[in-house]
């Protein structure tokens, strides 16, 4: 069925429930981050977020590597979140969209139980897993070959191949594969089904023929069929099911609500920004930073340095991810006992490259570079640079040179843009916004709407109830925060393209200190230390 006629079919259904009232019409959009689960509630009538609630989620973390979460921590705070909003306002909400941090693994047994913690995108732990399956690809340029994109840590496709060597038992329970944005879908709708742009950062999708590619799965497992285990994934926002009586009551909300597709947090946030045509960049400032494009055809990079996601609007998003961005900026905030109300101030005294001091932020290992076992770096320090001002600027500037560094790329694979939208924590800052438009030489400004992928899902709900398509409500409900641009100042972009060579420079340097083997081994050292 044609999405308009789906659009028809549950107008009708809506109008027809006790609980509409034409005055309270709204959607939500729920987004599933690392730090915490948040829920907006959107009313397109007015152009307007009557609600924006959150709730926080733990992570657990350990020196291997391992970064994981109980699926339960998402219900729970799903729950939490929703019962923040004011009844009434829950009373009018239409439909709902998910969106959900990526390539987190959850696998299910045939009865829908989790068999196991959550392995996120942070998780470094599966290296010798993701070396394993691009070995026996023949390396990341045939698996590049095979499906568009390489195998990285942090990827589902290692976290399986873990799953089945730590937990052989579990393993062959397994009867699902979701994605956390699917696993709350699943928990709303009690459908298991995957959407295009998140399947596509599982690293076993063929991104440019949208079908799981059937090499990357036999390599992963040659006794047993994965795709049994994998929805299809879909392209089309249809309504995925409706809200289930049960869980309806719980989160007190209308019952028979449908759910749209939803997607990742990148492709949610993509809608969310108004990024779906070409022409427009938007760079997140989160506890990751990411920078990512629309483009109507697949952009595969060779190197492997921009992964080759599908959009959920249809085209693809060549993105940028760096496991460091406000990671950087809030470790030497706390080290330096600096209060989140100095923060903007100390930036700002603080001079233009920081002095000298150059921080390569690779706190949690990295992704790009491809430094898993990675370390912060902060380079060039001397008597007379180092203050708080300088370390603070400069964890900002390292942490933005790191998605310059995209941008860059992007180009050279034939994708630019005209001007950057800034989201996240740290595009609340006026010198940090002012840092990225001179750093990358490009306009750049952020939206009225600060919850990007929240919102970008709460759209997509509103695009299933609508005749019209979803670039004309981007056209429509997108908005540019006033007197949030800034545009280049001259002097100061030569010295950050001096500024970035270094930075440059600086990474190859030390990437042989980190590379695999070598941190393999110094890990190994450190642990014998430690006993």
């Amino acid at each position: 069925m044609a999405y308009h006629a789906y659009a028809a079919v549950w107008a009708v259904r809506i109008r027809q429930t006790q609980w509409y009232r034409k005055d309270m019409s709204f959607v939500l959009g729920i987004d599933l981050g690392t730090q915490a689960l948040k829920a907006l509630v959107y009313d397109p009538d007015a152009r307007e977020v009557r609600a924006l609630t959150a709730a926080p989620l733990e992570l657990n973390q350990r020196d291997d590597g391992t970064a994981e979460q109980q699926a339960d921590w998402w219900v729970n705070a799903l729950q939490e979140a929703i019962s923040q909003i004011d009844p009434k306002l829950r009373s009018g909400v239409m439909a709902i969209g998910v969106s959900g941090q990526q390539h987190g693994f959850v696998p299910l047994n045939v009865a829908g139980k989790v068999l196991a913690p959550v392995k996120l995108w942070c998780d470094t732990s599966t290296s010798v897993e993701t070396e394993s399956i691009l070995d026996r690809l023949g390396g990341a340029a045939a698996c590049i070959d095979l499906s568009g994109n390489p195998i990285l840590p942090g990827y589902a496709a290692s976290k399986v191949l873990w799953f089945k060597n730590a937990h052989s038992d579990l393993y062959k329970e397994m009867d699902c594969v979701l994605l956390p944005h699917d696993y709350l879908n699943f928990y709303l709708t009690g459908e298991r089904c995957m959407e295009m742009g998140d399947a596509s950062g599982t690293g076993f999708l063929d991104v440019r023929t949208r079908v799981w590619s059937d090499e990357v799965l036999h390599t992963i497992d040659p006794d047993r069929d994965l795709k049994e285990s994998l929805p299809k994934p879909r392209i089309e926002n249809e309504p995925i099911g409706t809200l289930l009586p049960d869980v309806a009551q719980l989160l007190d909300l209308p019952p028979a609500i449908p759910v749209s597709i939803g997607g990742g947090d990148n492709m949610m946030g993509a809608i969310g920004t108004g990024n779906v045509r070409p022409g427009r960049l938007t760079m997140s400032l989160g506890t990751s930073g990411t920078l990512y494009a629309y483009s109507d055809q697949p952009v595969i990079d060779p190197k492997g340095e921009i992964a080759a996601f599908c959009s959920s609007t249809g085209g693809w998003l060549p993105l940028l991810c760096t496991m460091n961005c406000t990671v950087s900026s809030e470790l030497m905030r706390s080290l330096l006992n600096v209060g989140l109300d100095q923060f903007e101030s100390k930036i700002a005294n603080a001079q233009l490259g920081a002095d000298g001091i150059l921080t390569l932020p690779f706190f949690n290992g990295e992704r790009t570079p491809n430094l898993p076992r990675g370390k912060g770096c902060v380079i060039g320090l001397d008597a007379r640079n180092s203050t708080p001002e300088n370390l603070l600027r400069s964890s900002v500037e390292g942490a933005s040179m790191a998605l310059k560094f995209g941008i860059d790329r992007l180009a050279e694979l034939g994708v630019s843009a005209e001007v950057i939208v800034l989201t996240g924590g740290g595009s609340k800052s006026a010198t940090w916004r002012q840092i990225i438009s001179s750093l990358c030489n490009s306009p750049v400004f952020v939206l009225a709407q600060e919850e990007g992928a929240a919102f970008g899902a709460a759209l997509q709900a509103l695009e299933i109830l609508s005749s019209e398509s979803l670039e004309s409500l981007v056209d429509l409900h997108v908005r540019q925060l006033e007197d949030s641009r800034c545009d280049p100042e001259p002097d100061a972009v030569s010295a950050y393209s001096d500024a970035y060579q270094n930075y440059l420079e600086a990474v190859e340097t030390i990437t042989p200190l980190y590379a695999s083997g070598r941190s393999i081994r110094a890990v190994a050292i450190h642990e014998r230390m430690k006993n």
